[in-house]
Order: structure tokens, then sequence, then C-alpha cells
């Protein structure tokens, strides 16, 4: 059996299908070309912590999400080695946000990125990560 490698831009939309969590999230892919992934979401009631404001581990999972996708774009099984995130806003339900991942630099096993995580055109938070690739290929 021959296996066909996958297109970049195939690749997040794969792994969306396979992951309940950011499913039920209800992220959205809105962009995603090699080394770059945009996605989005909307907070909802369920999302809110005790001072009914978003949990920070939603704009956190957000970013991540981002990450992982446009890490995984280049063709290579890639996982986190190593994540933070600065929150600069508190969030509400019903906001919007969207996390922009960009590859800032790649190499044979490593790749950087830093996600900006906004709500229309204001910053919210800043995630940065450190991906490892595998030697496993994304396959259709």
């Amino acid at each position: 059996m021959t296996t066909k490698n996958m297109k970049p831009e195939q690749i997040p939309h794969k792994m969306l299908s396979q992951d309940a969590y950011s499913t039920w999230l209800g992220i959205e892919i809105l962009e995603c070309e090699l080394g770059r992934c945009k996605v989005g979401m909307t907070i909802r009631r369920e999302m809110l912590n005790s001072m009914n404001k978003a949990h920070g581990g939603i704009s956190y999972s957000l970013a991540d999400t981002a990450f992982g996708f446009a890490a995984n774009t280049h063709g290579k099984f890639a996982v986190s080695i190593e994540t933070s995130i600065n929150h600069i806003e508190a969030l509400n339900e019903g906001d919007y946000l969207t996390a922009e991942s960009v590859i800032e630099k790649v190499n044979n096993k490593l790749g950087f990125n830093i996600i900006e995580v906004k709500r229309g055109d204001e910053l919210v938070a800043l995630f940065k990560g450190v991906v490892y690739r595998t030697q496993k290929d994304w396959e259709e």
C-alpha cells in the first residue's frame, strides 16, 4: 500500500477532525498555509471562571491549537516541548478571539513560535512555544 504525503494546508484540517477538545472549544480554522495557521473561536458561558471572565486556559488552548497546527504544516508530526503565555486583557462571554501562529524559526528538529491572541485588533495574550519535529510524516 502506498501512502501520499499531505499538502501543508490539509494537515490542520485533519488534525482538527481528530481533536475532540478543540472541537468542543468551537475552534475553526480561518487560514492556513505552510508555516502559518490562524484559528478563531467564541467564548461561551461554560468557559468562564469564578470572576465571570474567561478562564486563562481558554486563550491558552486557542493559541496552543494554532501553534500545533502551524508547526505540523511542514509535514512531520510535531509536538510541543515548552510553552508559556502572557495574559494581557480579561476576556468575556461572547468575545470572538483569533490566534495566529507563524513559524519564527525552523531547523531540523525544533521550531520556535510566537502566537498573538486577539479580540478584533486588540492584543489580549501572547503565547510562546517550542516544538519538536519527529520523523513521522503526515499522510492521507
